[in-house]
């Protein structure tokens, strides 16, 4: 992996320098690393890996500015590339369950409401309320657990932002679960 971080970092950063060959081998490459990832992931879903590399390849396109050259380059697309695999779970969990006929499932009633999971769904269903910037704010810091710098440097926004939006983001969740919005 290293060498692959070598190799990817040298010709992304020689791209944003202007060399044109140079970033159209590191989209090359970086197409294959996320090929790669998301087989791993989602095997089952082999048709949707080449929307979702296409989807990371303009993600990392029109956020390049917020690389920073002394952190590898592979964390920063992996955040990336995380996060857009998140939103396509998401968006086909949302769209797989209004397709669903409650009648396909007797036992959803003998679940307990209790269950991690559940709770998991809940938080996902709060959050997508949420301004993106609130949202992705509150899973880097408060659920995720990484420091605001972290969550800084993968959403791009400064430190004061991230913290004023995880703030915000909290007091309308707080709002939304009491029933006032």
């Amino acid at each position: 992996m290293h060498n692959v971080e070598q190799r990817l970092n040298a010709s992304f950063i020689a791209g944003l320098s202007g060399n044109a060959d140079s970033y159209r081998d590191f989209l090359s490459d970086l197409t294959r690393v996320l090929r790669g990832y998301f087989r791993n992931r989602i095997p089952q879903m082999r048709d949707d890996i080449e929307d979702l590399v296409q989807e990371v390849l303009i993600a990392v396109h029109n956020a390049r500015h917020t690389y920073r050259p002394d952190e590898p380059l592979t964390a920063w697309v992996h955040a990336i590339a995380r996060y857009k695999l998140t939103d396509f779970l998401r968006a086909r969990a949302r769209k797989d369950a209004v397709t669903e006929s409650i009648d396909d499932h007797d036992e959803i009633f003998a679940l307990s409401d209790n269950e991690p999971g559940d709770a998991r769904r809940d938080i996902g269903k709060l959050l997508d309320h949420l301004p993106d910037k609130q949202r992705m704010s509150i899973l880097h810091v408060k659920l995720q657990g990484l420091s605001v710098a972290e969550a800084a440097h993968l959403t791009g926004l400064s430190e004061s932002a991230v913290k004023v939006s995880v703030h915000r983001g909290l007091k309308a969740l707080a709002a939304r679960v009491r029933g006032i919005t």
